[in-house]
């Protein structure tokens, strides 16, 4: 740049076009420098509900057919050893939110629209995903399922998300109604709405419409689109067509599995719309998507976390083992993958890092961005998981899990004894080594007490209740 400044000042001594020359050279130095600053990506995070690793084909084909789902590992990075942060809903959203363990933020459990049944109350004042990458410059929405509060403080336009078109609540009770206890939990941002159709569609219709509006309206803005599906927690409620497509491919599947089936694979042609509509609108290249999910899927409504043991609800890996991919053709390489044990709040660092934007303090969550372009992370670190319900099984009490290197420490109700399982030599958890390796079973305890102890002193029920 220096070089072009000091031809065009000898330009303008020599002849009369000078000033021509020099508007050319500043032109280009300009353009240079910009150059040098390529636009940031624009990132959307699709979290799909009660999704078992067993429900996708990218790990191998079974009963299911997921071809757009499993384009973004074709197209990107498969990641093969991912973890949601707890077996259930509400507590993986707000560590995904949050980057830290979902008890240091107040939902160690499901947050329920019946107070008495409720089991966590989102911290007001943590700084979400949404609230650091608008910070930083991006335009921020979430559509789709919330499941994080009905009310204020903990609304999403409360917590950072300048767009919200999706459902307040924890289920609805039909993909059709919309309705939970029936309540209508259906907004646009603050506005009740009363859409028709089935909410798989209306999601995956009203993230295409913020995509192509956003295009459309500021274009030059990075935008952050947090796709959060109700799909596929039960109730298991295909269209006929996507049922019927399923029954004709496979006529010897029981009937609660076609249906499971169906529904994932309606899912799989939202996912695949929403792709299009980056191909159409000539994002593609520069938007990392993300696929995962928020915990293990439901056993008794046959959907599958094949190969892993039991599901949603439970520490054994069928409920926290969950399907995992990235695309951001920039700069990932298509059809690589990744082995490294990390969990879905991971999410939060590595999208701030990626945007330039200021990671917080206090974040229990690691950044994957050097695994993106080939790297490796360094060191090991222990994987903490916690859940707390109420009802006889549970009495309102909480159940934790811990993984250390190859030793996974792990309850499944708060009356059980600890189980020790070996995962590198036992990954699916058949054989229990507690008795066996009393000193192991001693060193992870500590460290998840001390785990336990940290998130204690965060409040779990709003303010005066």
């Amino acid at each position: 740049m220096f070089s072009l400044w000091v031809r065009a000042m000898n330009a303008l001594k020599a002849n009369r076009i000078g000033w021509l020359m020099l508007a050319s050279c500043l032109g280009l130095a300009l353009g240079l420098a910009h150059a040098e600053q390529p636009r940031r990506p624009n990132l959307v995070v699709i979290l799909t509900d009660d999704h078992g690793y067993g429900d996708v084909s990218m790990y191998g084909r079974r009963d299911v057919l997921t071809p757009n789902i499993d384009s973004l590992a074709s197209a990107g990075m498969l990641f093969k050893n991912m973890r949601a942060n707890c077996t259930v809903c509400s507590p993986s959203r707000a560590a995904l939110l949050t980057g830290r363990y979902p008890d240091r933020v107040g939902v160690p459990g499901v947050i329920r629209t019946h107070a008495e049944n409720s089991w966590g109350y989102f911290r007001p004042g943590v700084a979400t995903l949404a609230d650091q990458l608008k910070a930083a410059g991006y335009a921020t929405a979430i559509v789709g399922k919330w499941h994080l509060g009905l009310e204020s403080p903990n609304t999403p336009n409360e917590r950072g998300f300048e767009f919200f078109h999706g459902f307040l609540g924890d289920m609805m009770d039909s993909y059709r109604t919309h309705l939970r206890h029936d309540l209508n939990y259906m907004r646009r941002n603050a506005d009740a709405i009363e859409p028709q159709g089935h909410a798989t569609d209306l999601f995956t219709d009203w993230a295409i419409e913020y995509v192509k509006r956003q295009t459309l309206n500021d274009p030059q803005r990075p935008f952050f689109l947090y796709l959060a599906y109700n799909a596929p927690h039960f109730p298991i409620e295909p269209p006929a067509a996507a049922l019927e497509r399923v029954r004709r491919r496979d006529p010897q599947l029981p009937e609660a599995r076609a249906k499971n089936v169906a529904f994932v694979e309606h899912l799989d042609d939202g996912v695949g719309r929403v792709l299009q509509a980056l191909d159409e609108t000539g994002l593609r290249d520069n938007t990392l998507v993300v696929f995962t999910a928020d915990n293990g899927g439901s056993l008794p409504h046959a959907q599958s976390n094949h190969p892993w043991r039991d599901g949603k609800q439970s520490h054994y890996d069928g409920g926290l083992r969950v399907p995992f991919a990235i695309r951001w053709p920039a700069k990932v390489k298509a059809g690589s993958a990744s082995d490294y044990a990390g969990l879905v709040f991971d999410l939060f660092p590595t999208c701030l890092e990626l945007a330039g934007a200021e990671l917080p303090s206090g974040l229990d969550a690691i950044s994957l961005a050097p695994l993106l372009d080939g790297g490796t992370i360094d060191g090991e670190r222990d994987l903490y998981f916690v859940r707390r319900e109420g009802g006889p099984a549970y009495g309102g009490n909480s159940y934790e899990a811990l993984i250390r290197g190859r030793w996974k420490l792990l309850r499944n109700s708060p009356y059980q004894p600890l189980e020790l399982y070996d995962l590198s030599l036992d990954p699916l958890e058949m054989n229990d080594l507690a008795t066996e390796q009393p000193q192991v079973v001693n060193q992870l305890s500590a460290a998840l007490r001390e785990r336990i102890r940290a998130g204690g002193s965060i409040p779990w029920q709003p303010p005066g209740e």
